[in-house]
């Protein structure tokens, strides 16, 4: 029987809007296969070994929360982090989570503060946030006849560009994603996914969820071939109902 063990960071203080629904969604689409999963809740001064997971998630927080957590991310967990995106552990990281991701956050007074520098992204912060339902189209989605539109919520001052190394994650179809001025929508490098799509982001998206986990039992066993079938008749229903009604 397979095995996955998924460590949320941070739990207490990286979870707008729902984003534990990511969690939820995961272990519940691997339980409904047979498959068992551990959770583990790390957070300020807790020891993190990145080797004992395989799914790593980062959730949405303001910059208050990116504070309060800054001294403990970068000193004592940062080496772990950046050690586990080379070696290709399997990251999901939204919003806030996200931007710790990167080189660093600018505020709009100017103000710079650096972040992890694993992934070669950095934001800049904004007077005016970017807020809204958003439709992005993944192409490592497009796969088994989907046509690998994601649908989201952002709620973001920080404009974040992408370094040259780095590819987006998705393109914009409707509403802001990164910057609002590309046209593009989060940040994929390695095994690392990032978003700004709250909401949370796999629930809605099953053939999202389904990819990091499939994703994540190849990287972990060598006769994993392919998920067993689910009937996500509800689900995907809900989500081309709501991508309908955002696209019009």
């Amino acid at each position: 029987m397979y095995e996955l063990n998924i460590c949320h960071l941070y739990p207490d203080l990286l979870n707008l809007y729902g984003d534990r629904g990511n969690i939820i969604a995961l272990k519940r689409r691997c339980e409904w296969r047979g498959i068992n999963v551990n959770v583990s809740n790390i957070s300020i001064g807790d020891n993190f070994d990145a080797e004992s997971y395989d799914i790593i998630f980062l959730g949405g927080g303001q910059n208050y929360e990116q504070e309060i957590l800054h001294d403990d991310v970068i000193n004592q967990k940062g080496n772990e982090i950046r050690n586990a995106i080379n070696n290709n552990k399997v990251f999901l990281a939204v919003c806030g989570g996200y931007q710790l991701l990167g080189k660093y956050y600018k505020t709009w007074d100017g103000k710079e503060i650096q972040f992890l520098d694993a992934v070669d992204f950095w934001t800049i912060g904004d007077k005016k946030r970017m807020i809204g339902d958003f439709v992005f189209e993944c192409d490592f989605l497009k796969e088994n006849g989907f046509d690998g539109k994601v649908v989201g919520f952002e709620n973001h001052s920080g404009r974040t560009y992408l370094g040259p190394n780095v590819k987006p994650l998705g393109k914009i179809i409707k509403g802001y994603g990164n910057n609002g001025k590309d046209g593009f929508e989060g940040a994929l490098y390695k095994n690392v996914y990032c978003t700004y799509s709250h909401g949370s982001l796999l629930p809605k998206n099953p053939a999202f969820a389904d990819h990091l986990i499939a994703l994540s039992l190849k990287q972990k066993y060598k006769d994993f071939v392919s998920l067993s079938y689910l009937n996500d008749e509800f689900e995907e229903l809900a989500n081309r109902t709501m991508i309908k009604r955002i696209i019009g």
